[in-house]
């Protein structure tokens, strides 16, 4: 029987839905539960995957190809469980299928409203694809009395009705803020939050309370005696050094505690050993080392949220703390800025799209090669450095990416056509942007005796998550590799280059894929672990 547990918020956005959903999801994982986590986002666009950085932050992506929110990245970050395409749903999938479905006949001459055919396209979607999972969390994107969210609201507040209260719960995540003028925390906000939720027909159940500060009992009191819940079922959540305390913090609060009274389960206390060892390492480092990461959107870091955490999960693997000096490409565009990457232990040059910095990307490698400092270039950034390499190693004239326009010799071009579980998909220039990439899971394999076998301890093959349109051109290859670059791993049919490395530098890789989206605090993904080590011995160097 799979329980549910809808997670609102109010007051501001950027609470922290998200991770209050996942740090959940790991303490009834901690207590023996199998959990799923899910994310229902009010905006219209079918999915964030044509959304700007700045908008929305980054696109986390799944195996089997979804471009979903990066809430999704916490929650399996927090409990190792692997999203799908069917843990993720926007306003505008949920109205794009039922016009589908309008345009087939399939309600059969019915006058489509928002009640019941788009709240009933919203509970398929909260019940469906699940199996044995003892709990399914479903956050609601946006704040309660956005006007976009209702629909979602509604379709919670029917399943209440539908499953019996017995096997749903809502939690509802709120603002204490502290006047210091005043000197006190102030409940208001809560109150009039959980007044809008009563007023779509929400009674929450636990009341999960943002603050800077403890909350007295008397506040407490207060909040349960207006919002109509037990005192005990008050949370406070208190601000932490790191986002891998909150399980531990929650948990000391009463958060699993409580979920566990609301369904009268009896289950065992958690066992939150490997959370604590996890906070040991990242408050006792052994040591430190400086990472650059030479990107386009440094201006929002939410754009590069699973990359931050995937290199302290590299930290937390080299017992090191990790400091980031994010740069913005552009800079190395003029002269005498390239200095700023003196002193760095290592370099980093994400992903990205559009022309704008590539220049100061492939200058950062050409630092990075030429210094002997370790880089670590994913997607764009690999791409960058083997452009790089063809202009300054390879003497190409001309070498660029036709992603940004026509090129004299195009190292990097559009990628047409690849295979997916034996099926040839295809695209072309006239292609929507929407859903059209190379996305999620596919295989690579890895050339023996290269750094990367040694990465991957051993592996012939190993899978790695995809998000692009442009692919490194193998016809120039060979040109590349007498120079020194090796192509160390390619897909299974040979045709689209994965991973080029120097075998000569002391850390240079380039990878095509995604591996941070696959990093867990629990299991650091092994290039991440390399790299940071790497730059452990820059920094004995330096």
């Amino acid at each position: 029987m799979t329980r549910f547990i809808f997670i609102t918020g109010g007051v501001v956005s950027s609470l922290g839905k998200g991770l209050a959903s996942a740090a959940l999801g790991a303490l009834l994982q901690a207590r023996g539960f199998k959990v799923r986590l899910r994310k229902l986002d009010p905006y219209i666009n079918v999915d964030p995957g044509t959304m700007s950085p700045y908008q929305h932050g980054e696109v986390y992506v799944t195996d089997d190809g979804a471009e979903t929110d990066l809430d999704l990245g916490h929650y399996e970050r927090f409990t190792g469980v692997s999203s799908r395409q069917s843990d993720n749903v926007t306003t505008g999938r949920i109205y794009s299928d039922v016009i589908a479905r309008e345009r087939r006949g399939d309600y059969l001459g019915a006058t489509i409203q928002v009640i019941p055919h788009i709240t009933e396209a919203i509970k398929e979607f909260v019940v469906s694809d699940l199996t044995d999972e003892d709990f399914a969390l479903c956050e609601i994107g946006g704040t309660v009395g956005d006007i976009e969210g209702l629909p979602f609201l509604e379709a919670i507040r029917q399943l209440g009705n539908d499953l019996g209260r017995a096997k749903c719960m809502y939690l509802h995540l709120t603002l204490l803020p502290y006047i210091p003028t005043a000197g006190e925390l102030k409940t208001k906000p809560t109150q009039h939050s959980v007044k809008e939720l009563l007023s779509v027909g929400i009674q929450p159940d636990v009341l999960l309370c943002r603050a800077e500060r403890d909350i007295p009992d008397g506040e407490r009191r207060k909040i349960a005696q207006f919002c109509n819940v037990r005192q005990d079922a008050v949370i406070p959540a208190l601000d932490v050094a790191s986002i891998y305390q909150v399980p531990i913090a929650y948990h000391e609060q009463g958060l699993d505690r409580e979920v566990c009274r609301y369904f009268d389960i009896d289950a065992p206390a958690p066992n939150l050993s490997r959370w604590k060892s996890i906070m040991d390492r990242v408050t006792k480092p052994e040591g430190e080392v400086s990472i650059a990461v030479v990107g386009k959107y440094t201006g929002l870091l939410d754009a590069y949220k699973s990359l931050s955490e995937a290199l302290t999960h590299g930290g937390i693997a080299n017992n090191v703390k990790i400091n980031l000096n994010w740069i913005d490409s552009e800079i190395f565009e003029s002269e005498d800025t390239v200095h700023l990457l003196d002193g760095v232990h290592g370099i980093l040059v994400p992903g990205g799209f559009g022309e704008r910095g590539v220049e100061g990307k492939i200058a950062a490698a050409t630092f990075a090669r030429e210094r002997k400092v370790p880089y670590f270039g994913i997607c764009l950034g690999m791409q960058m450095a083997v452009v790089e390499a063809a202009r300054n190693l390879a003497g190409i004239k001309g070498a660029g990416s036709s992603e940004f326009g026509q090129c004299q010799n195009p190292i990097v071009g559009l990628l047409t056509e690849w295979e997916r579980d034996g099926i040839i998909e295809k695209r072309s220039e006239d292609d929507g942007m929407g859903g059209t990439m190379r996305l999620g899971a596919f295989d690579a394999v890895v050339q023996k005796k290269s750094r990367i076998q040694d990465i991957y301890e051993g592996a012939e093959v190993i899978s790695e998550r995809h998000r692009h349109r442009y692919e490194v051109n193998l016809a120039y290859e060979d040109d590349l590799v007498a120079k020194g670059m090796m192509f160390s791993a390619k897909s299974p049919d040979g045709v689209l280059p994965e991973i080029v490395e120097i075998p000569e530098h002391p850390w240079f890789i380039g990878v095509q894929f995604h591996p941070e989206l696959k990093s867990r605090p629990f299991e650091p993904h092994p290039l991440f672990t390399s790299f940071i080590g790497a730059a452990v011995e820059q920094s004995r160097l330096v």
